[in-house]
């Protein structure tokens, strides 16, 4: 479980807007030629994407679904599904692991690639721009090559339309790299040089800067329109009307700071699922099921010494459909309930939207833990369930060697009192 923490000054932005709904269309190729959108996953009251012909309708994302439909009658509105999704950019992001190790994913769609040194590989920025988009390339056929289970068959992948939807910025900083990514053109690519920057960015409109609604009123009552026009401000004028946010903002719109790409922390993640023999849909046993996949979790001989900090929870529905649930903890625990807590609080403000197939509980951040549990970690009972562990994981690698597949499974009570027997209790794969 080892952090990352390579940062770069230099940075390519890689972005892929409407991913969630480029990956529906390429699985489902009549939503390129019909208005479409896509259901919120946490409100299915709402519109979350909306493709161009719809938005040329006049449907906007944040509607209600009466609203949409009522502007554009044949709409196609597709229920989400998060889990496949976040399986495609994980992909994506693998590309892109490739070429540098300092990757940064601000959120699903936009990728930041540190680029300090690769000059010596790759050549000019333009050349590393061209070695990112060839690697998505290169991964799209690989996926389409090794694809094998039906979710994840070649006319279902997500990379049959990324590379040429992909549009790359190159930039000294994320700021400049991303309202360079905005102004490139579908499959290509915008270079903005050291020095060039306040040029570049003096015609760009305000909406590029990170601006909460209030904040780009104001600005836009003072009459400022472009960040050229707030750059030619004296700073300490914006200091005085935004505070400590607008030194900031001055600072991006006149180019003088370039925040660095920060690579991503990739600790080896911790994975805890349970199968249904009939799909389940209480919210009471869901939620009793996510605590003990939590519990199993943390009783994994990697979690030892560490903490948990950032967890998600992944749901396969009925139809085909997924749920999925993400936390970041902002004080790092190794209790159960308080890990539990803020996947049980989204199970009830937003629950599937269908029975549960197959549940499973993910830790992918860990914080180090207190000396009093890393000592507690290595005691002597520690390091004999350890060694039974191995003797155990030596064991089951033999009989998958045999077998040539996974046949061992652990029976989990889960409703013991119900009269139907396939709900009393659940197999989960077995991982000693």
């Amino acid at each position: 479980m080892a952090r990352n923490h390579l940062t770069s000054s230099s940075a390519v932005c890689c972005w892929i807007p409407l991913f969630a709904l480029r990956c529906e269309a390429a699985r489902r190729p009549e939503l390129g030629s019909r208005p479409s959108a896509l259901v919120a996953p946490d409100d299915t009251r709402r519109v979350w994407q909306v493709s161009p012909l719809a938005r040329h309708a006049g449907v906007k994302p944040g509607m209600t679904v009466s609203q949409a439909i009522g502007l554009c009658h044949t709409l196609l509105l597709c229920e989400a599904d998060p889990v496949y999704y976040d399986e495609q950019f994980a992909r994506l992001l693998s590309a892109l692991g490739a070429v540098s190790p300092v990757i940064e994913a601000p959120e699903l769609g936009r990728v930041f690639v540190g680029t300090d040194g690769l000059e010596g590989l790759y050549g000019g920025p333009e050349r590393i721009a061209d070695a990112i988009k060839c690697g998505v390339r290169s991964a799209e056929c690989g996926i389409s090559m090794q694809a094998r289970s039906p979710r994840h068959s070649p006319e279902n992948s997500a990379f049959r339309t990324p590379h040429s939807a992909l549009r790359v910025g190159w930039g000294m900083g994320k700021f400049v790299s991303w309202v360079a990514a905005t102004r490139a053109k579908p499959g290509g690519a915008v270079i903005v040089r050291p020095g060039e920057e306040g040029k570049f960015l003096a015609a760009q409109p305000l909406a590029v800067l990170p601006l909460d609604p209030d904040t780009h009123r104001r600005l836009r009552l003072l009459g400022l329109r472009t960040i050229g026009d707030l750059a030619a401000l004296p700073e300490e004028a914006v200091v005085s009307q935004l505070g400590r946010a607008g030194r900031r903002l001055w600072r991006l719109a006149a180019g003088e700071t370039a925040e660095r790409v920060v690579g991503r922390e990739a600790p080896e993640p911790i994975t805890a699922a349970i199968a249904y023999f009939s799909p389940v849909a209480e919210r009471e046993l869901l939620a009793h099921a996510l605590e003990q996949l939590i519990e199993r979790a943390l009783r994994h001989p990697r979690r030892a010494g560490w903490r948990v900090q950032v967890l998600r929870a992944r749901a396969e529905l009925e139809h085909g459909a997924s749920w999925l649930a993400e936390a970041t903890l902002k004080d790092p625990s190794a209790d159960r309930d308080r890990i539990a807590a803020p996947l049980k609080t989204r199970l009830e403000q937003a629950p599937p939207t269908g029975a549960v197939e197959r549940l499973a509980v993910e830790f992918t951040g860990f914080a180090p833990g207190t000396t009093e549990l890393q000592l507690f970690a290595r005691d002597a009972r520690a390091a004999a369930r350890a060694g039974r562990r191995r003797a155990l994981r030596t064991a089951v690698h033999e009989i998958k060697l045999r077998l040539k597949r996974p046949m061992l499974y652990h029976v989990i009570a889960v409703q013991p009192w119900s009269r139907i027997p396939e709900r009393r209790y659940a197999l989960i794969d077995y991982e000693p």
